[in-house]
């Protein structure tokens, strides 16, 4: 039994019970318990309104929704068979459980915490903006390593908000006047916001043969290979990025609860990871992300020739741990998917970014995804995510969006543009979500 999510219709879906349900009722306010997030973060409990109908408590609900004619899990049905009924079970159970499939079968078990971390800060001062040149040292039981964080900081007053970005490309400099499509450091700044960097190469190396030389190797011995289940590059991407928040909650020039993480290609799939996981990012950036970001992974290739599980394992077999390579040629076994993934970042702000000529990526299936996570938002009366009743293809260079969700398909192809960053320093993506 699987309930259907159709591409053409954004109504409210009701999850089917498995035996007869006498009544459905409406949740309200529930006060949200504390998520604790992979780098051991807590969050600061929060009362949300819930408004859904549901099963009545305790009855099992389909192990599967349909999206686009295809069984893919059900983000709402526990591992007890029962259905989450409301935000206290959500947080309380599912959210880790979902948490722990994604580390066991995708992404890998991330980097401890270190045992001592350090921050050395270096200013300097243009007069219109600020930098701060952050030298992280990080220790771990097999030796200490550094990386850097880059702080570009508007003089005059707090930020509206803080962009992070995981910067595969190694592009940003210490020059506050620098500018790109990829990373538009003075737009930014200009338009009142603060834009911080890390270079994901001084995290783990984009490389097969050095990717462990870095960070990954303070934690584990270099002699010795690396358990099955344990995070690759991917992951310690993200473990990167939860290591910049650590200091971001520090400083007194940004308001540390309106930080952002950001990522396109490879970097948005880290992006999306560090965001489900750590629930001090305010928001989730995803920028054509495809293969293991926002794409479904039972999609295949989308039949327009995507990135597919096996594809991605075999082009970088060390972004993930070979747990996640095993479903290369199996993916309707993998425990969780990518919708799933999406919703681990509620109630907080979510973006996923398309472009129409991305066919590597799958538009369609982030789309889809997108769509389809919706479902966990509206246990916190936050299912509106912006489409109505808009379906595959949405208008080009649009931004659809709800309180708390947001999605836009550019034209073009692959890349993070400035018609990308216009719609996220439009986006109010840095004031609480409510209900509409």
């Amino acid at each position: 039994m699987s309930t259907p999510i159709s591409p053409r219709s954004r109504r409210r879906v009701l999850h089917p019970v498995a035996r007869t349900a006498t009544s459905l009722f409406v949740v309200g306010a529930v006060a949200a318990a504390g998520c604790v997030g992979a780098v051991g973060a807590t969050a600061t409990p929060v009362a949300h309104a819930a408004y859904t109908s549901v099963p009545a408590a305790g009855l099992s609900v389909a192990a599967t929704v349909t999206i686009d004619g295809a069984q893919y899990p059900n983000p709402l049905r526990m591992l007890d068979g029962t259905g989450v009924t409301d935000v206290a079970r959500w947080e309380g159970t599912r959210r880790a459980e979902l948490l722990a499939a994604f580390r066991e079968n995708v992404y890998g078990q991330p980097l401890p915490k270190p045992t001592k971390q350090t921050f050395d800060v270096r200013t300097s001062d243009d007069g219109d903006v600020t930098l701060k040149k952050v030298t992280i040292g990080i220790t771990g039981p097999e030796g200490t390593g550094k990386f850097t964080l880059r702080l570009f900081v508007p003089t005059g007053k707090t930020p509206r908000g803080t962009f992070l970005m995981i910067d595969h490309r190694g592009s940003v400099s210490d020059d506050p006047g620098q500018s790109s499509d990829y990373a538009p450091v003075s737009t930014i700044t200009k338009a009142g916001y603060a834009f911080a960097q890390i270079d994901a190469n001084d995290i783990a190396p984009d490389d097969s043969g050095s990717y462990r030389s870095k960070m990954i190797n303070l934690f584990h011995p270099s002699g010795s290979d690396l358990p099955d289940d344990a995070g690759r590059a991917v992951a310690a991407w993200a473990w990167g990025a939860s290591r910049a928040m650590d200091y971001l909650q520090t400083d007194k020039d940004i308001d540390p609860s309106k930080i952002a993480v950001i990522g396109h290609s490879r970097s948005g799939k880290a992006a999306l990871w560090a965001g489900a996981q750590d629930p001090r990012f305010a928001a989730v950036i995803s920028n054509n992300s495809g293969s293991t970001g926002a794409k479904l992974a039972r999609r295949g290739d989308g039949g327009v020739g995507a990135e597919t599980v096996s594809r991605v394992n075999s082009s970088f077999p060390y972004w993930f741990p070979k747990t996640y390579q095993a479903y290369g040629n199996k993916v309707d076994e993998l425990p969780v998917d990518q919708h799933e993934l999406m919703g681990l970042v509620a109630p907080r702000k979510l973006v996923i970014a398309s472009a129409d000529d991305d066919s590597n990526a799958d538009p369609e299936g982030e789309f889809l995804a997108y769509e389809a996570a919706s479902e966990i938002y509206a246990l916190y009366g936050l299912g509106d995510n912006g489409l109505g009743t808009t379906g595959w293809k949405p208008t080009t260079d649009t931004a659809f969006s709800g309180p708390a969700m947001s999605y836009h398909l550019r034209s073009g192809g692959h890349g993070l543009k400035a018609a990308d960053w216009n719609i996220y320093l439009k986006g109010d993506l840095f004031t609480q979500a409510s209900p509409r």
